[in-house]
């Protein structure tokens, strides 16, 4: 269980998250949406204890992360996977150097072992037979599933995707999506997915967040959300440059 109770969070003069609250059970899949700025990423490096909120709290299955130091944060990171916006590879490493790299550097397991783990994960995300490629190599749709690969090897409980499907045309972020779905469903991990793709966010989702100007806009279902006759939540979910007016709302309904 993650719970987010009452976060604030500032840079300098600019306030990015007001107060935001909820919860997210074991086995969920919550995408958050909502403009550039808006704080989506600050709240993933929130989560994993990056950077700290001025108020508030983060709960993940019962301790309280926002008063913990380095070491005790260590221990709750290992319960994540994250997947970057961009996959992060190391360009200097192969795609099995890149995907081995949180098993070296966090676990005692032998080479064999790490071997047969990473092999694993490759064949689970569609690139057996391209472990020795450098990124280099690989299209944009290999390069996340390379990062996607690095995230699940140690098993963790919860994968964080930031923006999993920019850059990729309809058809690979579509491919992506179904991989991201194949994980949690096959892994039985809690998902959480920040992304500005909206029809990725209607097939990953159980549960839609959208934040607006440092606060929850609304919080529910995809059904709901993609139906909903709030106007800037529609203006957001159409991607519309002019706001939704109440008499156009009526009209497409």
């Amino acid at each position: 269980m993650i719970e987010v109770r009452n976060i604030h969070k500032s840079f300098g003069t600019q306030t990015v998250l007001k107060g935001i609250s909820f919860k997210v059970s074991p086995g969920e899949s919550l995408v958050i949406i909502g403009r550039s700025g808006c704080g989506k990423s600050v709240l993933l490096k929130l989560l994993i204890g990056l950077i700290k909120p001025e108020a508030g709290e983060i709960w993940i299955d019962g301790e309280n992360i926002t008063s913990m130091n380095e070491r005790e944060l260590m221990r709750i990171r290992k319960r994540f996977g994250m997947v970057f916006q961009g996959a992060a590879l190391f360009d200097s490493m192969t795609v099995a150097e890149n995907v081995a790299f949180p098993l070296r550097r966090n676990t005692p397991l032998s080479e064999n072992e790490i071997h047969k783990k990473v092999m694993e994960v490759l064949d689970l995300v569609g690139l057996k037979g391209s472990e020795n490629k450098k990124p280099a190599e690989l299209s944009g749709g290999m390069r996340k599933r390379v990062g996607i690969a690095r995230a699940i090897v140690y098993n963790p409980e919860i994968i964080l995707y930031d923006e999993p499907t920019t850059g990729l045309d309809p058809i690979v972020a579509d491919a992506i999506d179904k991989l991201i779905i194949n994980v949690r469903d096959v892994l039985k991990i809690t998902t959480l997915v920040v992304t500005h793709d909206m029809r990725s966010a209607k097939k990953l989702a159980t549960r839609i967040i959208m934040l607006q100007e440092g606060t929850i806009r609304i919080d529910d279902s995809p059904e709901k959300v993609f139906t909903s006759t709030d106007p800037t939540v529609r203006q957001f979910v159409e991607g519309v440059s002019d706001p939704y007016t109440p008499k156009y709302l009526q009209t497409d309904a």
